[in-house]
């Protein structure tokens, strides 16, 4: 078993050592790097584009009758066309490709609901002719 003192000068010794000073270093630079993405459009163009996605995962459970075909189309278009974009750039933006991921799916299962509703039978299952009373 080790002494007490020498877990202290091994640490003493590492903290005067260059590697201490490459590691505290290359921690400073991290930060200044994570400070320089947040602060930059490739972060906060995503984060606020991401009330589309998350507004058309909360009306997966709406009515059927409330979803617009030719908007859910182009936003659906929009979103394939951004995710290529967003892989396209120097530095790749995978944050904006996140998000139109989610936009896309979220998308097309709301274009599912609107082709079954009003083309697929949805509209006569729901609402059932009424039988004439005698």
């Amino acid at each position: 078993m080790s002494a007490p003192g020498s877990v202290f000068q091994r640490f003493q010794k590492f903290v005067f050592s260059k590697d201490f000073i490459r590691w505290v270093d290359f921690a400073y630079q991290s930060i200044g790097n994570r400070r320089q993405y947040v602060c930059s459009t490739h972060f906060w163009g995503p984060v606020s584009n991401f009330g589309i996605p998350i507004a058309a995962v909360m009306d997966i459970k709406k009515d059927p009758t409330l979803i617009s075909g030719p908007m859910t189309g182009s936003l659906v278009v929009y979103s394939l066309v951004f995710m290529r974009y967003s892989m396209a750039i120097t530095p790749r933006n995978y944050l904006l490709f996140g998000c139109h991921f989610v936009n896309e799916c979220a998308q097309l299962a709301q274009g599912s609901r609107y082709l079954n509703y009003w083309y697929l039978g949805g509209r006569e299952r729901s609402h059932p002719a009424s039988t004439p009373s005698n």
